[in-house]
């Protein structure tokens, strides 16, 4: 069977490995020059802990040897379905008899007046990541766009770069997504202490100023922030413009069933790109499990992707937050014990008994236990009054 996976992002190279692994000749096209690489590290790349070797998970020879076909800076165009083919936006053609589509997503680059002059970067791409550090060189005043999981990566890369960092987020808190406002703020602050991360919050801008190049950030209030450099990191969108030009259904994501199958069965979407049960993920652990679920179910075996809860980590400059399930959710109850003197904090959420959120900073050593709880459903009644101290006293008889 011969299978054409689009995109080389961890997901699509996982599911190209498995696949190979099962007897299929595998064609993996990656719309990056770049042999597939841990996303994940883009931080260590701009920081300078790490250069581009070492951020590779697969070089050429492995690819060989697992018998997969890499087809780098191959950017699929059309998918023809009633021939079986695929066209490259070079013109090529490519032969499959299943696709499995591991597009990801686009970051999203705000409409803003002075978006594109130059030393206005996104931050997605090994190539993004790499135009960011050239543009920091030399201590440069740099502003991040968006206070999340990927701002804040970036703010700190950037800041251990030697650049000077504001951090400009819509809300009052980072990570908002997965933080409640207690732990957003004593991130906020630790951030500020050890990465000297100067935080605008809640701010909304207006545009980037400059003539010829990047000068300076205005805000909504009239405020400027002077600079040489921005980084927008606002979020991200399923990259879903060939799944719709090839007539799949299409909603937020490319719509798939829990075998990871899309509108015509022989065509897969796994990762970012892919909505499952009206839910689209943009964390890498949901994105592996189907990239396992589409290589077994084009290998013939039975298979039900099942999600987890989200859970997101995070680890800057020694500071360890965690969070899974819903955050501060309206209908539940909150378990908090705080200990600003050791800079622990934690907050759970209860609804009937059960544990179906969590946030952790400062020690995380018990997310695992947390984790099992909010995905087993376990009643946490016998050891309520102990489930803030962690599974050691919890479960204690």
């Amino acid at each position: 069977m011969r299978v054409l996976v689009i995109g080389a992002g961890p997901a699509g190279t996982r599911c190209a490995e498995r696949l190979a692994g099962r007897g299929a000749r595998v064609a993996l096209a990656g719309a990056e020059p770049a042999l597939p690489y841990d996303r994940i590290a883009l931080g260590r790349l701009l920081a300078g802990d790490a250069e581009v070797p070492a951020l590779i998970t697969h070089d050429a020879a492995r690819l060989r040897g697992l018998g997969i076909r890499y087809l780098p800076a191959t950017r699929v165009a059309a998918l023809d379905r009633a021939a079986g083919t695929a066209r490259t936006a070079r013109g090529e053609a490519l032969d499959w008899d299943r696709v499995v589509l591991a597009t990801g997503s686009d970051a999203v680059r705000l409409p803003l007046p002075g978006a594109a002059l130059p030393g206005v970067f996104l931050y997605r791409s090994m190539a993004d990541v790499q135009a960011i550090r050239r543009a920091a060189a030399g201590g440069a005043r740099a502003v991040v766009i968006g206070g999340g999981l990927l701002g804040l990566e970036a703010a700190a890369a950037l800041s251990v770069a030697g650049a000077r960092v504001t951090v400009v987020h819509a809300l009052g808190w980072p990570m908002e997504r997965q933080l409640d406002p207690a732990a957003g703020a004593l991130l906020a602050r630790q951030l500020g202490a050890t990465r000297r991360l100067r935080f605008v919050m809640p701010a909304v801008t207006e545009a980037i100023e400059g003539d010829g190049r990047v000068e300076a950030l205005r805000l909504a209030d009239g405020t400027r922030i002077a600079c040489s450099l921005v980084v927008m990191a606002v979020g991200i969108r399923p990259s879903v413009a060939l799944a719709r030009e090839s007539g799949l259904e299409v909603k937020r994501g490319i719509v798939v069933d829990d075998a990871m199958r899309s509108s015509d069965p022989r065509i897969l979407a796994i990762g970012e790109c892919a909505e499952h049960r009206g839910q689209v993920c943009g964390l890498v652990a949901p994105a592996l499990a189907m990239a396992e679920a589409a290589a077994m179910t084009l290998a013939g075996e039975s298979v039900a992707y099942a999600p987890r809860p989200d859970a997101a980590a995070l680890k800057v400059s020694g500071i360890a937050v965690w969070s899974a399930g819903e955050v501060a959710p309206a209908d539940a109850e909150a378990v908090t014990l705080s200990d600003e003197e050791a800079g622990v904090y934690r907050r759970l959420w209860l609804r009937g008994g059960r544990l179906v959120g969590a946030v952790l900073y400062g020690d995380t050593a018990d997310a695992g236990f947390y984790l099992d709880l909010i995905t087993g459903g376990r009643p946490v009644a016998p050891f309520r009054a102990r489930l803030a101290f962690g599974a050691a006293h919890a479960e204690a008889a």
